[in-house]
């Protein structure tokens, strides 16, 4: 039996929601043990007495309202759910009321209880499930290198490869998909290349027009343009011997390029309307989203700059492909976040996780960054709730999409258009390939169609490189044509 505390002056009021809420039954039995009250210091000093699951509670009462008594009213009752009522529909209250950490914020008169039979419904379920579910907590002493996350295989090897990194001054490529944490890279390599605090100085490229982007990198003279008045130092410059990172370098002007070019092989330059060389001290890592060796293919990016910028290169899996870690991001992200937006929302129900584990993830951990953030702020308590996140997607094959001007053949068992090399087996059962070997042709049949070029073969089938890399080798697939 769960114990609920009705607290409003209204002494009628009082009186049949406390008949109502007594009157009904689970499983043979009174579901409802109703206590009542009629003012603030009242309610507070019953609350400590029963612990109550669920408190109804009145926003006007004769001592002090019911948003005043919210957080004592927590405190005495620890996860007891409070339902404020009230006879005012006014939105800054409301927001104030969710803010303080109501259940929800229901009106009256009402026009019948079901709504209210719903919502303390609701409000007992959600405390169950809080019970019920783990706080995420899960050891991380050893799984953290910064803001670096995870245990899988592939984070591993990426921290060992980011300690190699660290050991030199040498140029590197960071290479990954959009909110794969390309920046978050370069910082850790950054800070375990100094024993003393140096400058970090980035750029994004993509983001910032030719002219300008010459002049923030370069610096500029005054009067070196219309509305240069004063001498500006460039990012190379200021980042002095520390580390300058040139993001998405990948949407890098041609021209832009070959002045880079000159600057990383001649380790010096000028501003912009200057003459005076500058020495180039600053260790230069770049990133980009984009597979650098089919620009190149394609002429949008210098080659010569393209193996300047290669000494060393970083390959950061996509989200998708290291999904064990995704329990370990979930707490490091809620810790972050619930500080940021002022909320304690600490427990995760074994289905939410799982949920989160399946979704796709095509946005890696800055969309699981922001799934988790709108998750927390909706979230009534400290438990995430499954309703606030994206609903899971029809499963589709590991590969990714195999569109790409292919035709497709007939629908398969799960809806799913098969490729057409598939479709001859259909109508014999016992023909139809396993996953494996479907991949394995699959794969085969790209390979074919692009003469072996990795980099195209992986965009056509919606993979990262290494992952390409260790299919080859798995299925035995011939690798000796293009890289």
């Amino acid at each position: 039996m769960e114990t609920l505390l009705i607290v409003d002056d209204d002494l009628s009021l009082l009186e049949s929601l406390k008949m109502h809420f007594e009157d009904i039954e689970h499983e043979g039995a009174p579901r409802y043990q109703v206590v009542t009250a009629t003012s603030a210091a009242e309610a507070l000093r019953v609350a400590h007495e029963v612990m109550p699951g669920v408190v109804i509670l009145d926003m006007k009462l004769p001592d002090r309202t019911g948003l005043d008594i919210i957080e004592e009213m927590k405190s005495l009752c620890g996860d007891a759910r409070i339902i404020l009522v009230t006879a005012f529909h006014d939105m800054e209250t409301t927001i104030r009321a969710m803010k303080a950490g109501a259940f929800d914020y229901i009106h009256k008169p009402f026009p019948d209880l079901t709504a209210l039979d719903i919502v303390v419904s609701r409000a007992l379920e959600y405390r169950q499930l809080s019970r019920r579910a783990a706080t995420v907590n899960v050891e991380t002493a050893a799984a953290r290198l910064g803001d670096i996350v995870g245990t899988s295989p592939l984070i591993q090897q990426l921290v060992k490869e980011i300690g190699k990194v660290s050991a030199s001054r040498a140029t590197v490529l960071i290479n990954g998909e959009s909110g794969t944490g390309k920046e978050l890279i370069a910082r850790v390599i950054h800070n375990y290349s100094y024993d003393e605090p140096k400058p970090f100085i980035g750029i994004n490229c993509s983001a910032i027009v030719d002219t300008l982007l010459e002049s923030e990198l370069f610096g500029h003279e005054k009067g070196a343009f219309t509305g240069a008045n004063a001498v500006k130092p460039g990012k190379f410059e200021l980042a002095e011997d520390g580390t300058i990172f040139l993001d998405e370098i990948g949407d890098m002007s041609l021209m832009l390029q070959a002045k880079l070019l000159r600057v990383l092989q001649e380790r010096e330059f000028e501003r912009v309307g200057g003459v005076k060389r500058i020495k180039l001290r600053a260790r230069v890592i770049a990133a980009t989203h984009r597979h650098l060796a089919d620009e190149v293919a394609s002429g949008r990016f210098r080659e010569d700059l393209y193996q300047r910028l290669k000494v060393i290169t970083l390959q950061i899996p996509p989200l998708r492909e290291r999904r064990e870690d995704i329990p370990l991001l979930v707490q490091h992200l809620l810790e972050r976040i619930n500080e940021k937006v002022h909320k304690r929302v600490t427990r995760v129900p074994p289905e939410v996780l799982a949920h989160l584990t399946r979704l796709p993830w095509r946005g890696n951990v800055r969309e699981l960054e922001n799934v988790l953030t709108r998750a927390v702020v909706l979230a009534p308590g400290e438990v995430l709730l499954s309703e606030n996140l994206p609903a899971l997607e029809p499963a589709q094959p590991e590969l990714g999409p195999h569109t790409n001007g292919h035709a497709h053949g007939p629908q398969g068992p799960g809806g799913s258009a098969l490729p057409n090399f598939l479709v001859a087996h259909i109508d014999d059962p016992s023909r139809i390939p396993t996953l494996e070997e479907a991949e394995r042709m699959l794969i085969e049949l790209t390979m074919n169609v692009t003469k072996g070029h990795k980099g195209k073969t992986c965009q056509i089938l919606g993979i990262s490189r290494p992952t390409l890399e260790r299919k080859l080798q798995k299925y035995g697939v011939r690798q000796d044509q293009q890289p």
